[in-house]
């Protein structure tokens, strides 16, 4: 057996430490040790993207990083975004939009999202598209995702005019 080794990381916020062993992944850190379970783990081949999380602002597949790897990061998942009653844009989108049918992706979809409107808050469909095509829905075609991702933009360039400041992921609106 490995011997475990010690990581602290700050996720949605909140600094944790434990020890691990140095082959796990960051997904099943953020489910298994921290009960994080909102990060899906949906192919274990970094294809599906269902399992994407912020890594100090970069969307990651978290199933192609060890939680050592993580070591002294901040990691936003999709519970660090907002919370009932002060949902983020990109949630309160996906809800007004209809851009989310099983769910199952929902949660790399949205952290992915925000990756591109961070690069980018006012993409076009095609970019979106574009920035998208690592995360896989098997229940829509992506339509209804696009109109959640151009809805946000929208609500996050409102926040931005109205607060002078560009809404942060774990602000809600």
């Amino acid at each position: 057996m490995a011997k475990k080794v010690e990581v602290s990381v700050t996720v949605n916020g909140k600094a944790y430490s434990a020890e691990v062993e140095p082959r796990m992944l960051l997904v099943h850190f953020l489910r298994e040790t921290l009960n994080l379970t909102g990060t899906h783990i949906g192919c274990d081949t970094s294809q599906c993207g269902a399992c994407t999380v912020m890594v100090n602002g970069e969307a990651v597949k978290s199933c192609t990083m060890l939680a050592v790897q993580a070591a002294g990061c901040q990691v936003t998942t999709v519970e660090g975004l907002g919370e009932v009653g002060n949902l983020h844009p990109i949630q309160q989108s996906f809800w007004e939009k209809h851009g989310l049918q099983c769910g199952f992706c929902t949660p790399g979809v949205m952290i992915a999202s925000i990756g591109l409107l961070q690069q980018n808050p006012n993409p076009s469909e095609e970019e979106i598209r574009d920035a998208l095509e690592g995360v896989i829905c098997r229940c829509t075609g992506y339509q209804f995702i696009v109109e959640a991702v151009k809805h946000a933009a929208q609500l996050m360039a409102v926040d931005e005019t109205e607060t002078g400041n560009a809404l942060q992921i774990g602000e809600g609106r």
